[in-house]
């Protein structure tokens, strides 16, 4: 590496002062100079084919040549490495242009821009560093997005051919895309290498398995299922780079933190965000519509390892790896929505090491993210039953009762009191920048039938109503198609059909919950939940 990034993971975040090491202005020597980033607040914003950055403050910053400097840095930089772009009068405001140079070696699509001011000779940060807030403004493979429903599935691609997604009525498709798989040459001559060029570099897309997606979201999207990616970071051994340094220390993890630290895995990160973002916007191999980076980011041991315990330290990093992502696809699709991924736990106050609560990842990325440009981000929420083993949640006794409360300080987030989920987004600070509610999709939610078929569709019934009745909830996607004999081994039957694709009682609650057959599963569903209005259980919103 070029340099230590370990010097922010040290100051947990952004949100702590930083030593940044900068070049002398008078000659070549290093110096170390202490700063409070945040000085000004800077803004980083396209506009046509430059990249306009302003900066503000109360008072200005104090300079000895009485001029501001602007630089842009990769995002793994923690140190001014580069020459400056562009000067201007070191003011209460100032203004820079530099040109975006998209699609090219010197593109500044993912630069972290910096403002400096020389002071003592030495170039001194005055912000902690701005991101481009609208990579869609150059998005040149936009397509509009399929609304036709909440109602979702984790699609079974064993039954992709036949007829039960369209017998089913799935309005929403959840499916994963582990970003090595799709990386590197192809070893089948019936599906050749896929050469991308982007920002300089050809990169080679393995073509079978992109084959393969292909089919899958063309499916889908020709049936008019609205369809969601989660973009994930396994490690098969073959590209290490693409694994956070401080994810190589040997752990064996179902998933990994994104290398946001050096060269080659930033790169080949936005390569693939831009890579898969324009491919599925509709140029004949199907569309996504929603992109989740990473998977329940908050249990960062078991889905998105890295060592890192501090909280803040934490989230920038996964910031990061979000910002590539999300450059990289809202440049070929403005209308595509890109996802941080949270689990249940809400507010636990956990202490164990690699855990995180909801809530608190919430704020700490929200905070990220505004401090570096704020940006249209959405959450995918997992409101799993409490405990993950027993669908009817009316049923459980005090102790689980507890654990789901309806105020903010609940310990979990299920769809029994989901509304604590959504209130929660609706405060001022959380908005978008538009200034609504940013959108909300339920990615995840599984009712196992253990404890009886009739327990898991009344179960489901309930949890589709509330997000019917939650104007905030995009999508309700269910899991899963069909039951996988190693998670039944764990209590978890969760799907539609047996392993054997015999369906079960909960098939046709699902066909028709948003038909107009409707009444008679939900009547039938109150009756098992021992209940004689829904307004006693739905919180609508």
């Amino acid at each position: 590496m070029r340099f230590k990034k370990s010097i922010r993971i040290l100051a947990a975040g952004i949100l702590s002062a930083f030593v940044l090491v900068v070049s002398g202005a008078a000659g070549n020597e290093a110096a170390v100079v202490e700063a409070a980033p945040g000085s000004m607040i800077v803004t980083a914003a396209i506009s046509g084919k430059d990249v306009n950055v302003t900066a503000s403050a109360t008072s200005a910053p104090a300079s000895d040549d009485g001029m501001l400097y602007l630089f842009a840095e990769p995002i793994y930089s923690d140190a001014i490495t580069t020459n400056a772009l562009a000067s201007a009068p070191a003011g209460t405001n100032a203004t820079f242009t530099t040109p975006l140079n998209a699609n090219s070696a010197d593109s500044r699509l993912y630069s972290k821009f910096i403002v400096a001011a020389l002071q003592g000779g030495q170039y001194v940060p005055v912000n902690t560093g701005a991101y481009i807030v609208n990579p869609e403004a150059i998005a040149d493979h936009t397509v509009g997005r399929t609304n036709a429903g909440k109602k979702g599935l984790l699609i079974d691609p064993a039954k992709l051919a036949g007829g039960e997604l369209v017998d089913l009525g799935v309005k929403q498709a959840i499916y994963n895309i582990p970003i090595s798989n799709i990386l590197g040459p192809t070893t089948n001559a019936s599906y050749p290498t896929v050469n991308y060029n982007y920002n300089g570099k050809t990169y080679q897309f393995n073509g079978l398995v992109v084959a393969e997606y292909d089919n899958i979201f063309k499916t889908l999207s020709d049936r008019g299922i609205a369809i969601t990616a989660a973009l994930l970071n396994n490690n098969d051994g073959r590209f290490p780079y693409m694994l956070h340094p401080l994810s190589r220390d040997g752990s064996a993890c179902p998933y990994y933190a994104f290398n946001t630290a050096e060269p080659q895995g930033v790169e080949t990160i936005a390569a693939a965000a831009s890579f898969l973002a324009e491919r599925y916007s509709n140029q004949g191999k199907g569309k996504v519509d929603n992109w989740i980076v990473g998977n329940e980011v908050t249990a960062r041991v078991e889905w998105n390892y890295i060592n890192i315990q501090d909280l803040n330290a934490y989230v920038n990093e996964y910031a990061e790896a979000y910002r590539l992502f999300y450059n990289g696809i809202k440049s070929r699709n403005a209308n595509a929505n890109v996802y941080i991924c949270i689990d249940q736990q809400w507010d636990r106050n956990r202490r164990e090491i690699g855990k995180y609560d909801s809530k608190d990842l919430i704020d700490s990325f929200n905070a990220n993210i505004a401090a570096g440009g704020n940006i249209d981000w959405g959450l995918a929420c997992h409101p799993m039953p409490l405990p993950l083993t027993w669908a009817p949640y009316w049923t459980t006794g005090a102790y689980y009762k507890n654990l789901v409360k309806h105020n903010v300080g609940s310990a979990y987030v299920t769809m029994e009191n989901i509304e604590v989920l959504t209130d929660y987004m609706c405060r001022p600070e959380l908005l978008a920048p538009n200034g609504q509610v940013r959108s909300i999709i339920a990615s995840e939610v599984g009712y196992t039938s253990s404890q009886g078929e009739d327990m898991q569709a009344a179960s489901f019934v309930h949890g589709y109503l509330q997000a019917e009745n939650n104007q905030h909830i995009d999508a309700f996607i269910l899991s899963r198609e069909t039951d996988v004999a190693a998670e039944i081994g764990q209590g978890l039957a969760f799907g539609l059909t047996n392993v054997d694709g015999s369906p079960k009682l909960v098939y046709d609650f699902y066909k028709n919950i948003d038909t107009g057959n409707a009444a008679a599963y939900t009547e039938q569903a109150k009756a098992w939940m021992g209940i004689s209005d829904w307004g006693q259980v739905i919180t609508a919103r």
